[in-house]
């Protein structure tokens, strides 16, 4: 009998038919869904935030939003056994104390965020507490500076560290040895930095960036076959390993 995993590298072949899912999540709740009740399921929870700027299709934590969100969390229940919020998702500021009940947090493009003091206070919280944040959608060294200056203002006494495809969460559920997802519209070179516990490597991961790149794109856009099926399915693959890392660490 095929594994679990063989069974969901398969049907990843196949992730446009799968999103049919996402869809039908997508026509049971409102366009504008901030939070959902807490069940104790995982919840896929972006960040809202402040910063100025306005770019296309609204404030820059929208981007991709709503059906990123959704699309990943259709296709990570799809293809594991976590037990997934399909009805909604979750739209909260650093400083909400609903931030807590859920332990992955996503922020979108992160080189135009601004933290504030409170919310700054309760990121480093909740990521000493367990919590995990996932940044994508930036690129460039003055959006890497950005990011890099507002969590130092959460972690001052952490720092970034480069990882490779060798690391553990490229392979939790699938394996996405090459990490050949290239940014969907700027000509750049994907970078994967992470920042550990007490900046040990061999302790828990508690921020992930994905720099140079901008895997919700891809899941935003996977239904209507915008981009390529290869880079589009390892986005998700890369999505899921994330998802499954975090949760079984």
């Amino acid at each position: 009998m095929p594994t679990k995993r063989r069974i969901a590298a398969i049907l990843l072949l196949a992730i446009v038919p799968a999103l049919a899912l996402a869809q039908g999540a997508r026509d049971r709740v409102s366009s504008r869904t901030e939070a959902v009740d807490y069940d104790g399921t995982f919840t896929f929870t972006r960040i809202r935030y402040s910063s100025g700027r306005r770019g296309f299709g609204g404030a820059s934590w929208a981007h991709d939003y709503p059906a990123a969100d959704r699309n990943v969390s259709a296709i990570i229940d799809y293809v594991t056994n976590l037990r997934i919020r399909l009805d909604g998702t979750n739209v909260l500021s650093l400083d909400d104390p609903r931030l807590f009940d859920n332990p992955i947090i996503y922020v979108s493009e992160p080189g135009f965020w601004a933290i504030r003091d409170s919310e700054a206070a309760n990121l480093r919280a909740y990521l000493l507490k367990g919590g995990f944040v996932i940044f994508d959608d930036f690129d460039g060294d003055d959006q890497w500076a950005n990011m890099a200056a507002q969590m130092a203002r959460a972690l001052p006494d952490h720092t970034f560290v480069d990882i490779g495809p060798d690391h553990p969460i490229f392979h939790s559920f699938f394996d996405v040895s090459g990490l050949d997802v290239p940014h969907p519209g700027v000509r750049v070179q994907p970078i994967y930095r992470a920042i550990f516990e007490n900046n040990d490597p061999s302790r828990r991961m508690i921020a992930l960036a994905n720099h140079n790149n901008d895997i919700a794109e891809y899941w935003e856009w996977s239904a209507e076959g915008l981009y390529n099926p290869d880079p589009t399915n390892n986005a998700y693959r890369l999505g899921v390993n994330y998802i499954v890392y975090q949760m079984t660490h």
